[in-house]
């Protein structure tokens, strides 16, 4: 079965509200939505994250040409062929954009075995996956409000966006932990904010509050940085920025530099690529869990087979989909008192509506770092 046709969207979808983050503000998500046709009449559909300019450019005059009669089944090799096609060097200028034909691969292979993607993995390790639902205010008072509504949905797992400053980062983490009680699990990302001497003092003022884990404190490239950090202080460390290839992952391993890994299919250039990540932290006996770019239907599917099959992943799964006010598939994964449904239906299990891709689409990309509000402004990492 070898694809015949390839198409795609993109597409951006709004947000309830707008979310402010020490990296900027957001007002919605821009998805690639990818299609593929086969020569056995199966149609694959694919997903991926699109927050810079280079990924649509590298999919339509790379990843694009490059599939049109690939096998489905070969996802190893058309990985291999597109990085060989000048990204060897350049891996994180591709991912992305190789990430959502690799998914819709999978998903015509799947229908195609008429099998869900975990059973092509390993089977169901796991059958609900849980959430953590993502905090992202500024202030720690409307930011522990914003929590208790999300634990009276069912959430027993949080996630906080801090690295605003030393004193703004303590105060909202302690607030948390006031309003949600000792038994729920935060975690805490500070998206690289943090020079290595900030973060021993920061940590060793969140010790108190007993952190699941605190993740990326240090700019990406820092791995060394990390190992240091890690064995200086008591607060778990988690990489998730530094650790988007499998040759990234492969030296936080050897440098004991992370106690949780975050793995996102996107920003590794596929499932295959995030299975194969699991099994490398495994045999590490380091715990995984996913990244959140706010995925719309398709891709959220895929992490959830994802994280139904992988042994290692034994923590929430970030998830942005509260703040979502639409999205392109006719049956969106269910998310109930905290837990996903694993689809059971074949590929992904999803299926995208063609009206709502329509609806939702886009010929440029919003940029999600700056803030319009503060013209000139533009965040700097490590910032104290």
């Amino acid at each position: 079965m070898k694809i015949t046709a390839v198409d795609s969207w993109l597409v951006h979808v709004p947000f309830k509200e707008d979310i402010h983050w020490a990296s900027g503000k957001r007002s919605g998500v821009t998805r690639l939505v990818t299609r593929i046709t086969t020569n056995a009449g199966i149609v694959g559909w694919g997903e991926t994250i699109s927050l810079i300019d280079a990924v649509p450019a590298v999919f339509e005059k790379v990843v694009k040409p490059l599939a049109i009669g690939y096998p489905v089944a070969s996802v190893e090799r058309f990985s291999r062929h597109v990085l060989g096609a000048g990204y060897y060097h350049h891996k994180r200028a591709a991912v992305m954009a190789m990430a959502g034909l690799e998914m819709a691969m999978w998903d015509a292979l799947g229908k195609a075995c008429q099998q869900p993607l975990h059973r092509l993995w390993g089977g169901l390790f796991r059958e609900k996956v849980a959430a953590a639902a993502y905090l992202f205010l500024p202030d720690p008072g409307a930011c522990a409000e914003k929590a208790a509504w999300f634990a009276d949905q069912g959430y027993a797992a949080f996630k906080v966006k801090i690295g605003y400053s030393a004193e703004r980062d303590v105060a909202i983490v302690q607030a948390l932990r006031g309003r949600l009680g000792a038994d729920a699990h935060i975690r805490a990302d500070v998206n690289g904010a943090w020079y290595p001497g900030t973060a021993r003092r920061i940590l060793h003022s969140l010790e108190p509050f007993d952190l699941a884990y605190v993740e990326q404190p240090l700019p990406v490239e820092d791995v060394r940085g990390h190992a240091r950090l890690r064995a200086a202080q008591a607060v778990p460390i988690a990489i998730d920025e530094g650790a988007y290839t499998l040759e990234e992952i492969l030296e936080i391993v050897r440098a004991d530099a992370a106690d949780v890994v975050l793995l996102d299919p996107h920003e590794s250039g596929g499932l295959w690529q995030t299975l194969k990540a699991g099994g490398l932290t495994e045999a590490a006996n380091i715990p995984v869990t996913l990244h959140s770019g706010a995925e719309l239907g398709l891709s959220q599917a895929a992490y959830l087979h994802l994280a139904a099959s992988m042994p290692n992943m034994v923590l929430a799964i970030d998830t942005e989909r509260a703040y979502l006010a639409g999205d392109v598939v006719r049956n969106p994964p269910l998310l109930e008192d905290g837990y996903f449904t694993v689809p059971q239906g074949p590929g992904l299990g999803v299926e995208p509506d063609i009206s709502l891709l329509e609806q939702y689409a886009v010929e440029t990309i919003p940029c999600a770092y700056l803030d319009p509000d503060r013209p000139g402004w533009f965040s700097v990492k490590p910032a104290y």
